[in-house]
């Protein structure tokens, strides 16, 4: 087994729609960034990238490159268990918590959690996403932006290699 961390924030900026989780949530601003700037998502990719010693998110999806400009980024984390399934590792577990001031994300928690799990090939229970607040402190908490952490358990692949 393997633990890894990751973490991301994006700037919230009218005109952009609000990917969390894959599901568009609606809001009067988004997420802004290079591709869908899906704030949990990211921080899912790099949690599971470290965990297999794989880098981060930036190295194999660089905002540098114009094949990323506006992709889903549930397309990138199919990518990145295609990666884990590469060198031998399966997704056991994620805890995930986005911050954020508002909007409220208990009403789409479930399909979020689905999305992710589909993406990844595991049961949906192998996924817990929650949301917090900052009670008004910090970029969160005065709406400039949002910011995802997430915490992961790897597992090699029955047969695999060490």
């Amino acid at each position: 087994m393997r633990t890894g961390f990751g973490y991301d924030a994006h700037r919230l900026v009218e005109g952009r729609k609000l990917i969390l989780g894959g599901v568009e949530i609606p809001f009067e601003k988004g997420l802004l960034g290079h591709s869908d700037a899906d704030v949990i998502i990211h921080a899912v990719c790099d949690a599971l990238l470290g965990a297999a010693g794989l880098g981060d998110i930036g190295i194999h999806f660089p905002d540098t490159d114009p094949a990323w400009k506006g992709i889903a980024s549930l397309s990138l984390l199919e990518q990145v268990n295609k990666m884990l399934a590469q060198k031998g590792w399966q997704v056991g577990n994620l805890d995930i918590t986005l911050v954020a001031q508002e909007p409220k994300i208990a009403p789409y928690k479930s399909k979020i959690e689905q999305n992710i799990a589909e993406a990844l090939g595991i049961a949906a229970d192998c996924v817990n996403m929650k949301a917090t607040t900052t009670e008004h402190m910090g970029f969160a908490g005065r709406g400039e932006g949002m910011a995802a952490y997430c915490g992961a358990l790897i597992t090699k692949i029955d047969g695999a290699g060490k």
